[in-house]
C-alpha cells in the first residue's frame, strides 16, 4: 500500500497534465508581478523539485483569474499537502480587482471555490494546511467547504523612505545594542558570496537548541543558486576585526518586500550586538530597493520581543487546514494537545 501511494502522487505529479499545469503557470509566474515571491513557478522548481509541485488553476478564456500551487508528498499512506522548507507563505493568488467590494468578495469565493473544485479533483489529500500569503483576508469560501484556520503572524517595515525616522522608532535597546556592536566590539557588516558563512553560523544556532537543522545543505544550495540566477539573495554577515563571525542573515525579495528568510548567530557571542546589527543593516539595504521589509514571521516568544522592538506592523495571515484521513486527524489532536501541555509547563513553573 505505501509504495503504491507513493507510486500515485508520483504519477500525478509526473502526468502530462501536471507538466502543462506548470508550463502554464511558469509563463504567468514571467508576467504577472503580483504573484508573491514563495508562490513564484522558480521557487517552487528550487524548494519542491521541477516535478514536485502542481498548480490549481482557474481560467475564463484565455485569461488566468486564480491559482493555487501545491507541494504534495506521500505520508503515512496518504497523500499530504504541505509548506516547503524555508517557504514563508503558499496559498491562492487572485489576480487583481478594482470591483466595488460586494462584487470583489462575489469573485472571491468563485474563484476560490473554482480552485478548490480542481485541487481536490487533481489531488486526493489525506491532509491540506498551508500559510496563504497576508494579502488574501477572506478564507470563507475555505471554511464553507470544511477548512480550518489558525492565526499566524508576521512582522513587517512598510515604509522605509525616511530611515532616520525609522531609526527613531527603534526602542531605546535595539538602537543601544547596535551602537555597542558597531563602537565596543568593532563589527562591521560585510556581503558574502559564501553559503559556508551561513551555514556555519545556523548550524550553531539550532545546536543551541537541541536541534538538527530542519533542511540539508544540498537544499539550501539549490535554493541559492536559483535566487542567485534571479539576483534577489543577499548574504550579510557581522565580522569583528578578528575576522570572525557573530552571525549572518539571508535576504530574498520580489518586487515589492525584501525578506530575511533565514538567519544564524553564534551562541558564544550573542550578547555583542550582531543580530540587531545585522537587522538594521538588512533594514537599509530594502531602504535602498525601494521595498518593505518582513522578518519572515515566527510564533516564537522570544523572537517577537526581538522584531517588534524595530518598529514593526503585527501582520496576520492565515494557516489555513483540511483533515479527511482519520489516521492524520488522530495524530494531528494527540499532536495538539502535547504542545499545548508544552506551552502551559513553563507558565505553571513561573507561578510556583
Amino acid at each position: 500500500m505505501p509504495g503504491f501511494l507513493q507510486n500515485r502522487c508520483s504519477d500525478v505529479l509526473s502526468s502530462h497534465e501536471a507538466e502543462q499545469r506548470r508550463t502554464t503557470y511558469r509563463a504567468l509566474c514571467e508576467a504577472e508581478h503580483s504573484i508573491p515571491l514563495f508562490s513564484r513557478a522558480f521557487w517552487l522548481d528550487a524548494v519542491c523539485g521541477e516535478q514536485g509541485w502542481d498548480v490549481a488553476i482557474a481560467m475564463h478564456g484565455e485569461r488566468i483569474d486564480a491559482t493555487l500551487p501545491y507541494y504534495a508528498q506521500p505520508l503515512d499512506h496518504v497523500c499530504v499537502i504541505r509548506m516547503p522548507s524555508l517557504t514563508q507563505t503558499a496559498g491562492p493568488w487572485l489576480r487583481p480587482s478594482s470591483a466595488r467590494l460586494a462584487k470583489r468578495l462575489a469573485q472571491e469565493k468563485e474563484l476560490m471555490t473554482e480552485l478548490m473544485d480542481r485541487l481536490e479533483s487533481q489531488c486526493k489529500f489525506g491532509r491540506f494546511t498551508q500559510n496563504f500569503h497576508h494579502s488574501i483576508t477572506n478564507w470563507l469560501p475555505f471554511y464553507w467547504r470544511g477548512y480550518t484556520q489558525t492565526t499566524r503572524y508576521t512582522y513587517v517595515l512598510d515604509d522605509l523612505s525616511n530611515l532616520d525616522a525609522v531609526w527613531e522608532n527603534l526602542q531605546a535597546n535595539i538602537r543601544t545594542h547596535i551602537r555597542k556592536a558597531e563602537g565596543r566590539n568593532g563589527l562591521h557588516v560585510r556581503v558574502s558570496e559564501d553559503l559556508g558563512d551561513l551555514h556555519r553560523v545556523n548550524k550553531l544556532t539550532f545546536e543551541r537548541q537541541g536541534l538538527a537543522v530542519p533542511y540539508t545543505e544540498t537544499f539550501v544550495e539549490r535554493l541559492d543558486q536559483a535566487c542567485r540566477k534571479r539576483q534577489c539573495r543577499r548574504i550579510l554577515v557581522a565580522t569583528d576585526a578578528a575576522g570572525k563571525d557573530h552571525a549572518a542573515d539571508y535576504l530574498v525579495w520580489d518586487d515589492s518586500t525584501v525578506y530575511r528568510l533565514t538567519s544564524g548567530a553564534d551562541p558564544d557571542l550573542r550578547n555583542s550586538g550582531a543580530q540587531a546589527l545585522l537587522s538594521w543593516e538588512a533594514i537599509r539595504f530594502a531602504a535602498s530597493l525601494g521595498k518593505s521589509f518582513d522578518f519572515d514571521g515566527s510564533m516564537l516568544e522570544s523572537v517577537e520581543i526581538f522584531v517588534r522592538s524595530f518598529g514593526t506592523r503585527q501582520v496576520p495571515f492565515f494557516n489555513i487546514s483540511k483533515t479527511s484521513s482519520l489516521l492524520l486527524e488522530t495524530r494531528a489532536s494527540v499532536g495538539r494537545v502535547v504542545d499545548l501541555a508544552k506551552r502551559r509547563v513553563p507558565r505553571r513553573r513561573a507561578r510556583e
